[in-house]
């Protein structure tokens, strides 16, 4: 009996690959099961090679794997280059069944639900799972609609009942499916996000179609900008007139919101920016993932001030550092950055609700009258009562220029040196206080410490419990700046080797720990294909590297 089956959907884009993955990760989890889904899709609307592979288990599941036990094909080209991928065991699910069904019911627009069916027969799933996520697929379509999904679901179910790769489910516990995109836009909701500006580019698209979708419900003013310049403009002016706003972006769109992101240091302005990065330079890979932003967004901007950047490595962690960002951006009036990228944007897994009551709202405004109010008051922390125009009698002022403590623009060298030391000395001595902790997994008695950020960390995670032989633990930074330096040099011991784990070229997280710490790592294991890290990749480089030391 297998503990674990990997399904992949390929064919072309506009053939339905993302609708069959979203039934079956719907059904699956429906019979008490847990998913890991990643998406493969080419930049183009019709044609080319896409796929969706799901990774269903019956205990978490966390990263994609390399081997598969089904393939659904969509198209003659898909099944050829995917089926060397298959395991000798595996289910080759072709085109021409799945369409005869269709064609039987009523057209090709039914080989979704036909290929469904045939999957969760081969997985001995309930057919009454399969059947109420299809009603409520299609809830809004007519009863017709319905019926003829179901009835090509039940035939593609029919098709072959022979139980290939039967899981134990544990039915009762209610899970939640989420991508990191989606967890991203709950958590601003949750923080009290009422602006959000942004130009769509993939793959912070999804942020965008979200908030969205709530915005009637919540209260959030939603706008798609020109362009980037205007949509982080747009989220400062909602900010200085008192909302929380957030903006997002890539990194060809975070290029052009580099003044505003210096503007918004300028006039200590909070705003949440997300990156969720993609391969570059330049267009590079539209849809596939890289973590090659990492050390731009820490010094990216004119100038110097202080900032925050997360690097969340799970859908859970994007949902509760988003909250923190709005505090952080609130309480010390600086921009902060969630640094995303396409795997954690738009990978879905399985996970218990989120905690609504861990993360508490915290603004830090000003909202009575004070003698004598100064919005740039020179104080021991570097932050300055904030009070928003309207909140109190007194004329508030912001200026891109330097400015004196009352906002009036000064070209006075004495001013200009405290300021500067307000803006960046002294709120980095506070941000550097409350730096989140790097998180540990499996260090007692690890011989080698796998180091990373952002989308690598499940990865990672799993890598440890399947490496036991070589003692591998493992070290996420769900902070990168200001670097969680002395709390991270404290969980090292001697011995350890370090290897870090980047989706990159130039292992920019060894070089971080390098300038910050004053230590260089053993080595690093580096993709940077536009391909996320599966399990079996990190396994074999790991086998690779200690072989070799």
């Amino acid at each position: 009996m297998a503990s674990e089956v990997n399904i992949r959907i390929a064919g072309e884009a506009g053939q339905g690959t993302k609708t069959i993955g979203d039934i079956l990760n719907r059904t699956l989890v429906l019979a008490g099961l847990n998913i890991f889904t990643n998406l493969d899709y080419m930049s183009r609307v019709r044609g080319g090679d896409n796929f969706v592979q799901i990774r269903a288990s019956e205990t978490e599941v966390f990263s994609p794997r390399e081997e598969i036990n089904i393939l659904v094909s969509l198209n003659p080209e898909s099944a050829s280059i995917h089926k060397r991928f298959l395991s000798p065991d595996g289910i080759f699910l072709p085109l021409e069944p799945l369409s005869k069904i269709a064609q039987e019911t009523g057209g090709d627009i039914y080989i979704n639900s036909a290929a469904a069916g045939a999957v969760a027969a081969a997985l001995g799933i309930n057919f009454e799972h399969l059947e109420k996520v299809l009603a409520g697929i299609f809830a809004n379509k007519d009863k017709e609609i319905i019926g003829k999904n179901i009835k090509a679901a039940r035939s593609g179910y029919e098709l072959d009942r022979t139980i290939k790769f039967k899981l134990n489910a544990s039915p009762g516990e209610k899970k939640i499916l989420l991508e990191g995109s989606e967890a991203i836009a709950l958590g601003a909701i949750k923080a009290g996000v009422r602006f959000y500006s942004a130009y769509p580019m993939t793959p912070s698209t999804g942020i965008l179609n979200n908030l969205a979708h709530y915005a009637r419900q919540f209260n959030i003013l939603v706008e798609q900008a020109e362009d980037e310049i205007a949509a982080i403009n747009m989220a400062i002016g909602a900010s200085f007139a008192g909302v929380r706003a957030m903006t997002g972006t890539s990194g060809g769109g975070f290029a052009l919101m580099n003044e505003g992101l210096s503007l918004a240091a300028m006039t200590e302005t909070p705003v949440v920016i997300v990156e969720a990065q993609r391969p570059a330079p330049a267009t590079g890979f539209p849809t596939r993932t890289e973590q090659g932003d990492l050390d731009y967004v820490i010094h990216a901007g004119h100038g110097e001030f202080a900032r925050v950047v997360f690097a969340p490595g799970s859908v859970s962690e994007a949902y509760y550092l988003t909250q923190k960002a709005f505090n952080l951006a609130d309480k010390y009036q600086i921009p902060v950055i969630i640094l995303s990228d396409q795997h954690l944007a738009e990978s879905v897994r399985s996970q218990i609700p989120f905690d609504l009551n861990r993360v508490k709202i915290e603004r830090h405004l000003l909202s009575e009258e004070v003698p004598d109010y100064k919005r740039y008051r020179l104080t021991g922390s570097g932050i300055s009562p904030r009070a928003i125009p309207g909140a109190i009698k007194t004329a508030i002022y912001a200026d891109s220029d330097e400015h004196d403590e009352a906002g009036h623009i000064t070209e006075e060298a004495a001013t200009r040196i405290e300021m500067v030391k307000k803006r960046f000395y002294k709120k980095m001595a506070g941000l550097k206080e409350e730096v989140l902790d790097p998180v540990p997994y499996k260090l007692p008695g690890a011989k080698i410490l796998l180091l990373g950020f952002g989308s690598t960390h499940e990865t990672l995670h799993e890598v440890c419990d399947y490496a036991a032989d070589l003692k591998a633990g493992h070290i996420h930074f769900p902070q990168v700046w200001p670097f969680p330096a002395e709390k991270f040099k404290k969980m090292l011991f001697e011995g350890v080797k370090l290897i870090t784990v980047e989706n990159n070229a130039s292992a920019q997280l060894a070089g971080l720990i390098r300038r910050e710490c004053g230590i260089t790592v053993f080595s690093s294991i580096l993709r940077f294909d536009g391909r996320p890290f599966s399990l079996d990749f990190v396994l074999r480089e790991l086998k690779e590297k200690v072989k070799h030391a």
